[in-house]
C-alpha cells in the first residue's frame, strides 16, 4: 500500500465502528492489537488463493465456502493474506462455518492479522458500498484541503506577506497553535490563540527534548529544508483532526515557509524577527511582561535566576551586536527597534558582574565598529517584570545622549542629567503644558530663526560669543535677536531662574518632538 493511499484510508477499527456493519453483529476473534491498520479497499473473495489478487491494505470479506473441510487450506489462506499485507479478514458465519474455526483464529493471531466474524447474515455489498464511498470522499476532501491551503499560502507569498501572516493562515486552517523552531529547537515564530500558544511555550523546553519535537499523537511536525540544507521545523501543536490531515497541513505549511524563506522577501532573518517581536512588545508595554516570559524562554533566553541588563545601542549594526554577544559568550536578545536604535537584553548569571561586562561589551562593540558607538544602559534588574521599564529607561537615555556631547561609551541616567530627566517626563501632561506656557510667545513667532538661537544660547551656558560664532552672525545681530526673544517671552535671560525655566521648557519641547 502506498503512502498516499494510507493517508486517505480508514482503519479496521473505524470500519467496525460504522453503524451499518453493526447489523452483522461483528466480533474480533484474533489480532485485536492491530485494529488501527489502514484499510485502502474492501474486497469480496471466496477463492482459496485470494492472496495473489491483493496488492496490500485490503479488508477481505468471505463466507469461507471453499475453505470448509480442510484445516491446512484454511491456515494457508490466512498465511497468504499475511504475505499479501491484507489489513483484515471478515468471515460471515453460516452454513460453511456456524462458529469461528479455531485453526483460522490461531493462524490469524500468530500472524497478527485482525480476524472478524459476523454472527448474523449481512450483505457484503452494503459494507463495500459504505466503505468505498467513505474512502472516495476522504480522498477528495484531502485533495480539496491540500489545494485550498496551498492556494491561500501561495497567494500570500506572492503578495509579499510577512512570515507572521503566513503562520496566522496556517493556524486558521489547523485550529491549533503553530510553532516554527530552528535546529536548536529555539522558537522563531508562533501563531494561534494566544493562551493556547502560551501553554505550549511554557512547556517547550520539555517538549523540545523529546524526539522529533512532538509530544503526543496530535502533534505533527514537518522539516524546513531547501537547497540541501535543513534549518528548522514547523509543528502543529495539539491538532484535533485526523492524523492524515494533520500531516498534510504540516507538509503544506513547510512547503510555504521554505518558499517564503528562499524568496528572501524579509529584510531580517527569522531569528532576528523573533527577537524583534519580543523586545518590541517589552518596550511598548502592550503585552504584560509575565505573558512574554514563555516566548523569551522558548526563544533561547535564559530567564531562571538571572540578572537582566537592558541596553539601547544607537547607530550600531544589529549583526555586529550578535557577533559580539557570541564572541563574549553572553546570552541575550538583540533587535533593531526604530530610528537607528537597537535593543539588547543581556541575561547574566547571578554571579556575573553587570557593570564590568556591560563596559566590556561596549568596548568590543566600539572596536568592531571602528567608530564611536553609544550604549545606553539602564540599571540591572533580577525581576523579569522590571525589564520593560528598564528598556524604556535605556531608550530615554539613548535619546537624551543623542544631543549631549562627550558622553562615555556606556551612558547611564546620571550621565544625561537634566536632559535625561526631561526625556523621561516628556509625556507627562503637566510637563507638556509647562513647555507650551513658557514658550508660547516664541513657538509661533514670525521669525523662525529665533528658536534655534535660543536653543544654542542656553546650550552654551548663555555664551554670547560662542552663540554668535555658531550661527555665523555679528554680536549686534545676536543682541537684537536676544532682545526679540525676551520681548516675546516676557522674561530676562540674564536672570538665572528665568533662563533655567525656559531652558527646561525648551528641552521638554524638543523631547516631545523627538
Amino acid at each position: 500500500m502506498t503512502v498516499t493511499d494510507a493517508e486517505h484510508a480508514l482503519s479496521v477499527r473505524q470500519i467496525l465502528a460504522l453503524e451499518r456493519i453493526a447489523a452483522g453483529d461483528p466480533e474480533v476473534v484474533a489480532g485485536a492489537g492491530h485494529l488501527d491498520r489502514p484499510v485502502r479497499w474492501v474486497h469480496v473473495a471466496e477463492a482459496a488463493d485470494v492472496g495473489v489478487m491483493l496488492s496490500g491494505g485490503e479488508m477481505v470479506l468471505t463466507t469461507g465456502v471453499l475453505l470448509a473441510g480442510d484445516a491446512h487450506v484454511r491456515t494457508e489462506y490466512i498465511k497468504s493474506l499475511h504475505r499479501a499485507e491484507a489489513s483484515a479478514v471478515v468471515l460471515g458465519l453460516g452454513r460453511a462455518f456456524p462458529a469461528p474455526p479455531e485453526d483460522m483464529r490461531r493462524a490469524a493471531e500468530r500472524y497478527g492479522l485482525p480476524m472478524v466474524v459476523l454472527h448474523r447474515p449481512f450483505p457484503f455489498a452494503e459494507l463495500t458500498e459504505e466503505v468505498q464511498s467513505r474512502l472516495v470522499r476522504r480522498k477528495f476532501a484531502a485533495v480539496s484541503l491540500s489545494e485550498g491551503i496551498r492556494t491561500a499560502l501561495t497567494g500570500l507569498i506572492t503578495a509579499g506577506a510577512p512570515l507572521q501572516r503566513l503562520l496566522d493562515e496556517i493556524a486558521a486552517h489547523s485550529g491549533c497553535p503553530v510553532v516554527v523552531a530552528n535546529l536548536a529547537h529555539r522558537v522563531l515564530a508562533t501563531a494561534g490563540e494566544r493562551s493556547a500558544v502560551d501553554d505550549v511555550l511554557r512547556d517547550w523546553e520539555r517538549i523540545a527534548r523529546r524526539a522529533g519535537c512532538a509530544d503526543g499523537a496530535d502533534w505533527y511536525r514537518a522539516g524546513l529544508d531547501g537547497r540541501g540544507e535543513r534549518w528548522g521545523s514547523v509543528v502543529l501543536c495539539g491538532y484535533r483532526g485526523d492524523g492524515p490531515t494533520g500531516r498534510l497541513l504540516a507538509e503544506r505549511a513547510a512547503e510555504a515557509l521554505v518558499l517564503h524563506r528562499m524568496l528572501g522577501g524579509a529584510a531580517h532573518t527569522w531569528e532576528e524577527q523573533s527577537a524583534q517581536g519580543i523586545l518590541t512588545d517589552l518596550v511598548s508595554g502592550v503585552v504584560p511582561a509575565r505573558q512574554l516570559l514563555p516566548r523569551a524562554r522558548a526563544a533561547g533566553l535564559p530567564v531562571n535566576r538571572r540578572t537582566f541588563v537592558p541596553l539601547i545601542v544607537r547607530d550600531g549594526d544589529p549583526a555586529e551586536l550578535g557577533r559580539v554577544l557570541s564572541l563574549l559568550g553572553l546570552s541575550g536578545l538583540a533587535a533593531e527597534l526604530a530610528d537607528g536604535a537597537t535593543a539588547v537584553l543581556l541575561s547574566l548569571a547571578r554571579d556575573q558582574a553587570p557593570g564590568p561586562l556591560t563596559e566590556h561589551f561596549a568596548a568590543r562593540l566600539r572596536a568592531g565598529a571602528g567608530e564611536p558607538v553609544v550604549v545606553a544602559a539602564a540599571e540591572a534588574c533580577t525581576a523579569w517584570d522590571d525589564v520593560p521599564a528598564g528598556l524604556r529607561e535605556a531608550l530615554h537615555i539613548a535619546e537624551a545622549a543623542a544631543g549631549t556631547p562627550d558622553v562615555p561609551p556606556v551612558v547611564r541616567l546620571r550621565d544625561v542629567r537634566l536632559r535625561g530627566l526631561v526625556r523621561i517626563l516628556r509625556d507627562d501632561p503637566h510637563v507638556q503644558a509647562f513647555a507650551e506656557r513658557e514658550l508660547d510667545g516664541l513657538l509661533y513667532a514670525d521669525d523662525p530663526g529665533l528658536l534655534p538661537v535660543l536653543r544654542t544660547y542656553l546650550a552654551t551656558g548663555r555664551n554670547k560669543s560662542r552663540t554668535a560664532q555658531l550661527h555665523h552672525m555679528s554680536r549686534p545681530a545676536l543682541y537684537r535677536r536676544l532682545d526679540a526673544i525676551e520681548s516675546l517671552l516676557g522674561l530676562d535671560l540674564d536672570d538665572f531662574e528665568q533662563a533655567a525655566s525656559v531652558h527646561i521648557a525648551l528641552l521638554a519641547h524638543d523631547a516631545q518632538r523627538g
